[in-house]
């Protein structure tokens, strides 16, 4: 196979190539008045003078020994799948499990085995429980061609079993499950709000933001990145009606029926970790705007990976100008651009709509390349709706575990037992949790470096022209009276959205979010270095603000 050329060797077709196609178009033309034929004018542009075939090969590899520079990471999982035989802390579900919900030994021996060899066929022998499948969990030992490889990114150990911030993370995803149908603009009157903010604010490690020290009715359930507690709970981004090409849509979507959650009864719970098909969802006949917890759960099970994101661009699109070059127009292009003020050329395949789409999509897939290495290499964190059995069984003196008193005393459990008869964490999905490990979140992680594509081509500063909210029954859009709210402030409050609208669901923890987040915005800082080299515009750098509020320029050149 080494003796073949490239073309061969990736099985690709070498007739008719470049040359042919531009001497059969050019043909004989005749000589222009720089004393080249068409066709050489032709060769001449795409080689130039320098050999363009040298400088592509040295922009790549000027970016591969650039990454390969630095130094190896050193990946750190909290422990818990040591300190425990039994595996509690780890994910397992599809897995065969017994009575009391823990896996079997020999199936997550072939599992570890197939994760650690990274080969097809250790993959295609894992004891498997029931129909259900693994979620691509071969991906993690995939690679990306762009920006760092995704196993040289890092993330903090994930909160161990016993510890409190488990427990506080606990109990925000129980009040959560007792909060989804809470229309967002009733927050600040709601009783189960309010006992929900009393309660974190007594735990002794919640991480969630705080005002005045205290989780309020503005600032419970919020990812508290800068910007996503000003104005309305959802983001304009997820309200506004989306230009799509010629067709033009409002955000009305197909929802779930109120007050139906899943996986509350012990027996389907465990059916569940074994694997067992799903029940069908229960949908409400009437299409209705996002407007409790329980529809935006309902949003981020069925949207495609990047699509909130392409949706905020296809919005920021409309309401500037799509020609940058076009000066005197209320444009939404950040001075990032390089072409804003282009006497003579707009923005399209480089700056424009085309660039930035594109770019979207392409830092998404690396993201969940990134979260996959994390989730199925390093952490394999269990998922809420694993350790809500271990909660049940403990409540229910089937085992005892070393569950954080945080948790143990916190009056959600009584009202999670009063509602549903268990101490399961109601699941807002009939399957319950996805097949692959929590920690960190898809979502989270293509949010973080969607979003940070999008401060580095928009202006974070432009006013959001009439915002708007929605009606508590969710049947129309109202206006929103508000204090001015800004496109990276609402940008911010998508990423805020989409990430904890997954930990509405209860299928992720808090810090799967949290950290997710940091995770995507690493990804696409490290992409938009070498993007940024792609360009032939003079271009010295994206400015832009990171979720932590700090600026940071990312340079090609440096």
């Amino acid at each position: 196979m080494y003796g073949l050329g490239v073309s061969e060797r990736l099985g690709l077709m070498t007739k008719p190539n470049r040359r042919h196609f531009l001497t059969s178009v050019a043909g004989a033309a005749t000589v222009g008045s720089t004393g080249l034929t068409l066709s050489q004018r032709a060769r001449a542009a795409i080689s130039g003078p320098a050999n363009r075939k040298q400088r592509a090969y040295d922009l790549r590899v000027g970016a591969a020994e650039y990454f390969r520079a630095m130094p190896d990471a050193k990946h750190h999982p909290n422990g818990d799948e040591e300190l425990y035989p039994d595996k509690r802390n780890s994910f397992a579900k599809t897995l065969p499990h017994d009575e009391m919900g823990m896996v079997r030994q020999d199936a997550w021996d072939s599992l570890m085995k197939a994760v650690d060899s990274g080969r097809t066929a250790d993959y295609e022998s894992i004891l498997m429980g029931g129909s259900a499948k693994l979620v691509s969990p071969q991906a993690a030992h995939s690679f990306n061609l762009e920006g760092l490889d995704t196993h040289q990114l890092l993330m903090r150990p994930a909160p161990v079993f016993a510890s409190p911030e488990q427990a506080a993370e606990m109990v925000e995803l129980y009040w959560q499950s007792l909060a989804r149908d809470v229309p967002f603009a009733e927050y600040e009157t709601n009783d189960t709000i309010r006992a929900a903010a009393e309660d974190l604010s007594r735990m002794s490690d919640f991480r969630g933001p705080k005002a005045g020290g205290r989780v309020t009715a503005s600032t419970v359930f919020r990812a508290g990145l800068p910007g996503d507690r000003e104005g309305p709970y959802l983001s304009q981004f997820l309200a506004m009606p989306v230009a799509s090409g010629a067709t033009k849509y409002d955000q009305k979507i197909r929802t779930v029926a109120a007050g139906v959650d899943y996986l509350t009864a012990y027996p389907a719970f465990l059916n569940a970790q074994r694997g067992s098909a799903a029940s069908q969802v229960t949908l409400d006949p009437v299409a209705r705007y996002i407007r409790n917890a329980r529809d935006l759960a309902e949003w981020v099970h069925r949207d495609y990976s990047y699509q909130a994101f392409l949706n905020a661009a296809l919005i920021l699109f409309e309401l500037g100008d799509k020609n940058p070059g076009a000066l005197g127009e209320v444009r939404t292009f950040s001075d990032n651009n390089v072409l804003l003020y282009s006497r003579n050329q707009a923005g399209f395949v480089t700056w424009g709509v085309p660039d930035i789409t594109d770019l979207l999509a392409r830092v998404s897939k690396f993201a969940f390349q990134a979260a996959w290495c994390q989730k199925w290499l390093v952490h394999r964190r269990a998922r809420p709706e694993e350790f809500g059995g271990h909660v049940h069984n403990h409540m229910t003196a089937r085992a005892t575990y070393p569950i954080h008193a945080d948790l143990q005393n916190s009056p959600v459990l009584k009202a999670v037992h009063d509602k549903q008869g268990s101490y399961l964490l109601a699941q807002a999905f009939p399957e319950g949790t996805p097949a692959h490990p929590a920690y960190p979140s898809g979502h989270a992680t293509v949010s973080g470096a969607c979003a940070t594509v999008l401060k580095a081509f928009f202006r974070e500063d432009f006013i959001i022209p009439n915002p708007v909210i929605a009606s508590s029954d969710g049947l129309e859009m109202r206006p929103y009276l508000g204090a001015p709210l800004t496109v990276g402030g609402e940008i911010n409050k998508l990423v805020s959205n989409i990430a904890i609208g997954r930990d509405w669901a209860g299928i992720h923890w808090r810090t799967d979010m949290s950290e997710g987040i940091k995770l995507g915005e690493e990804v696409a800082i490290q992409s938009l270095r070498d993007f940024g080299k792609q360009y032939s515009e003079d271009f010295g750098g994206f400015t832009f603000n990171r979720f932590d509020g700090t600026e940071i320029m990312v340079c090609p050149g440096c």
